[in-house]
């Protein structure tokens, strides 16, 4: 049996706006093999429809299916959690229509969870609501700890920096859910259908992709065609199970 594959996406797939070379034709052979793939992200402004759309107009051709995000696993996180609960949320359409497909209702009133994610449009009345919620004893969960983002005009705030203004102001610190979390693979895993053993991640960063394929059990392979480097690899006490230049070089059993 072929394993099947958790594949970051940015810096493996696609690099800011544009293709990474051979990455559309790593994933047709994963079509024509029919071995099972979920493209995963950080990034929980997007519903899964949106991400696919964004790789049509790419030239990459994916269902929905194949998609996931930080957004889907906190949602499955809160379902399991506590089904049918209520939470005040700072995010995108990525983030809020999978916690209203998890059974989620949204409200500013005496939520059980303050979840936070990344928004193009945060005020202040929103964060001070946030604020005053978690220190009344909401609890404080957000979808991934990235501080930053890339843009097409460069950096960005992202998740890791909304959540520090509200730990600062309240000392509650939050829970995040997205990579280097394991808990995100555990649930991608299921997603699939699909046991550790027989699957690999691949991603461009030590400190999240290869370290969170580590420690849910999988096989790891670093490309080189995002933010790491040989020589960055040496200064990790783990390490990848393979490095390679970038997916084009992949062949799959």
């Amino acid at each position: 049996m072929p394993k099947s594959y958790l594949i970051d996406m940015d810096g493996v797939i696609v690099r800011g706006s544009e293709l990474i070379p051979g990455a559309d034709t790593f994933l047709e052979r994963l079509y024509q093999r029919a071995i099972k793939f979920l493209i995963l992200t950080n990034n929980p402004l997007y519903t899964p429809r949106d991400l696919q759309h964004r790789l049509q107009r790419l030239g990459i051709n994916v269902t929905a299916d194949h998609l996931y995000t930080s957004a889907l696993a906190t949602a499955q996180f809160l379902k399991k959690q506590r089904p049918d609960g209520t939470a005040f949320v700072i995010g995108e359409s990525g983030l809020t229509q999978a916690l209203h497909e998890a059974g989620y209702v949204l409200t500013d009133r005496d939520p059980d969870y303050v979840v936070v994610g990344e928004t193009t449009a945060l005020n202040y009345d929103r964060l001070t609501q946030a604020v005053r919620l978690v220190s009344q004893g909401a609890r404080f969960i957000a979808t991934n700890p990235d501080p930053n983002g890339p843009s097409e005009g460069g950096l960005v705030p992202a998740c890791g920096a909304i959540t520090a203004f509200i730990e600062a102001a309240t000392g509650v610190q939050p829970y995040f859910i997205g990579k280097p979390n394991a808990l995100m693979m555990r649930t991608a895993l299921r997603h699939l259908n699909e046991h550790s053993e027989n699957a690999i991640m691949i991603g461009d960063r030590m400190d999240t992709d290869i370290r969170v394929g580590t420690e849910a059990g999988l096989e790891t392979i670093l490309v080189l065609t995002g933010v790491s480097t040989r020589a960055l690899v040496e200064k990790f006490p783990y390490q990848p199970t393979r490095i390679v230049e970038s997916v084009a070089e992949l062949e799959m059993g």
